[in-house]
């Protein structure tokens, strides 16, 4: 899955606020590759995090350099693969603000794999899985000084209270049938074209999905809705977790389709 187009996403969402992971970021959740003897100890769900400490990509963003480069007040959204072992996969940007590019464009490079980025993993049944993190990044200067925040969901309700909520993350193997993202397989557009679908999603507590509707596609008719509504209709989640507990939630979820990645 990556991302084509860019929607703006009004700055009034997201709040001024302190340098802060707004991530449960637990130091007993700091392991990433768990032998099978330790996981009776590994809760039943936890989604991914970006953890604590110097490595993590909230202290790894270069938020002083991006005020000498002229970034302004900005915001942008991100999805990631990251695998059982911590490791990040298949980045993608959307939805960035005016002016958002600089921070785009550190975004990137700190989630490519030069970087190597490490993420706190998925755990499903006690057991760490491959899954999807979404997440969005705020900059802001205040006093002349950078302000950064990474909230680990996209929903603008959420970002605008900067609730303690983790929206919800497909999973791979397991129980889920998910298996990624496809591009759509028709004859109905002369020559391959990128694309965009988003699904409105009901996740229970337990990570079952309730309800699943498709609310728009980009372009129409090219089946990038159908294809997104199938590929998300097999998965299971990691559920949303708020305050620290799995809740059950109502969450928009976007799938972009680039032609150079399929």
């Amino acid at each position: 899955m990556a991302a084509v187009s860019v929607a703006y996403l009004p700055m009034r969402v997201f709040g001024i606020s302190t340098v802060i992971l707004l991530s449960i970021v637990d130091l007993g959740w700091s392991q990433v590759d768990v032998p099978s003897t330790q996981t009776a100890n590994l809760p039943m769900f936890r989604p991914i995090l970006l953890g604590p400490g110097p490595d993590a990509l909230i202290n790894r963003i270069d938020s002083a350099g991006l005020i000498k480069q002229g970034q302004k007040d900005a915001a942008i959204m991100f999805s990631c693969t990251v695998k059982k072992t911590g490791e990040v996969l298949s980045v993608s940007t959307y939805r960035g603000t005016p002016d958002s590019k600089l921070l785009e464009q550190e975004l990137l490079k700190k989630l490519s794999a030069a970087a190597n980025p490490k993420f706190i993993p998925a755990i499903y049944n006690r057991m760490p899985v491959d899954a999807i993190y979404y997440g969005t990044v705020t900059f802001a200067i205040v006093n002349d000084k950078p302000r950064l925040r990474i909230f680990s969901n996209q929903e603008r309700a959420e970002l605008v209270k900067e609730s303690d909520f983790i929206g919800p993350q497909p999973f791979y193997g397991a129980d889920s049938k998910f298996n990624g993202f496809h591009y759509p397989s028709n004859e109905s557009a002369p020559v391959p074209v990128d694309g965009s679908a988003e699904l409105e999603l009901k996740v229970d507590a337990s990570g079952n999905l309730q309800d699943l509707k498709l609310l728009s596609e980009q372009p129409p008719f090219l089946g990038f809705g159908d294809t997104a509504f199938e590929d998300l209709s097999r998965a299971k989640f990691i559920p949303a977790f708020r305050n620290g507990k799995p809740v059950a939630c109502d969450v928009k979820l976007p799938v972009y389709f680039n032609v150079k990645n399929f």
